[in-house]
């Protein structure tokens, strides 16, 4: 599991020629990162007089980032489990019609799956970005610039999570299904994109 891991032992699977891990878990683990770098900022913000007026607000957010957290490690880990059956999917036999329909079907259920782990990462990330920019807003200004930085984090977590959705769609033989979740990913993209982009600038104003 990629949480077991140390920082280098990471580094050094994801360079490595091996399949797993890739992208999309790259994208999942980022967005644990900007997460993570929230959730200092709450850490920085309890307990201090001059936000004890939204005390209450930040625990309550700490507990919903800590959920998001976890979720991103799992779906790093995940978005590996789903890729190794694809993978040999490409590998099964075609010579004959029978052949050739069974890996279509097979193929079919493999690209789905491996569709839907990085579209709920693009979930993950939209549902942080709303809580950064209440950090952006409400947590300590002495950690504003965190708050940018997890933004970024999370930005990019987003976008490449939309890579795998559309590298995995692309294949589909089932169009409709396709079509929809390139759509599904397209507003989820454009909504984080804008949200996260309004959050960097009113931080990097805040910063001037």
């Amino acid at each position: 599991m990629i949480k077991d891991l140390t920082v280098s032992g990471y580094l050094e699977e994801l360079s490595s020629k091996k399949p797993t891990p890739g992208g999309g878990g790259a994208a999942a683990l980022g967005g644990a990162q900007g997460v993570a770098l929230g959730e200092m900022v709450i850490n920085l913000t309890l307990g201090k007089k001059k936000y004890a007026d939204v005390e209450e607000e930040m625990q309550l957010l700490l507990i919903k980032l800590e959920d998001i957290k976890k979720e991103f490690l799992r779906l790093a880990d995940e978005d590996a489990k789903v890729f190794a059956p694809l993978a040999a999917a490409y590998g099964l036999p075609s010579g004959t019609e029978e052949e050739k329909k069974h890996k279509a079907e097979v193929l079919e259920t493999h690209l789905l799956a491996a569709s839907l782990v990085p579209k709920a990462v693009m979930e993950q990330s939209l549902e942080a970005i709303a809580v950064m920019d209440i950090l952006a807003r409400k947590g300590s200004r002495l950690a504003v610039s965190d708050v940018g930085v997890g933004v970024t984090f999370l930005r990019s977590a987003l976008l490449g999570a939309k890579m795998n959705v559309s590298i995995n769609t692309k294949f589909m033989k089932q169009r409709e299904i396709a079509d929809k979740l390139d759509q599904e990913a397209d507003m989820l993209a454009e909504t984080g994109m804008r949200r996260a982009d309004e959050i960097y600038a009113n931080v990097e104003a805040a910063l001037k």
